[in-house]
């Protein structure tokens, strides 16, 4: 078995391909007219979109949605990168909220986090020195 996509849950679909492709420089790879579900290029493993309508009819047990005003979900995306600094101003520049500035971990990773504007945790990282 390997990962094939993650799916997050947003209110609105177009919003967030947007604000993805300004703060962490990400190509759309698949919006459908409809606005309720989208897919970017981000490698091997697609990140996706689902609007919370769809999430709704997915889910007939229900869900929590993200809220940027309240603590964030159980989960956190992340995007590898060279320059942890540089992508860490442009996600903010784009609107991302501040977590934590980058930092070096004990085992030598460059790491920051930010949260989206539906309030998702994204970790920003140099390459692992453990992969």
């Amino acid at each position: 078995m390997k990962l094939g996509y993650t799916i997050l849950y947003v209110k609105d679909v177009p919003r967030s391909v947007a604000f993805y492709e300004d703060a962490f420089g990400l190509t759309r790879r698949f919006v459908h007219e409809a606005g309720m579900y989208a897919e970017m290029d981000t490698g091997a493993t697609t990140l996706s979109f689902a609007a919370y309508g769809l999430a709704k009819s997915n889910l007939p047990c229900g869900f929590q949605e993200n809220n940027p005003s309240r603590p964030p979900a159980g989960f956190e995306i992340a995007f590898i990168t060279d320059d942890v600094q540089t992508a860490y101003d442009r996600a903010l520049e784009a609107g991302a909220t501040a977590v934590s500035a980058p930092a070096t971990k004990p085992w030598g990773q460059r790491v920051a986090f930010v949260r989206d504007k539906d309030g998702i945790v994204v970790e920003l990282c140099s390459p692992s020195t453990h992969s």
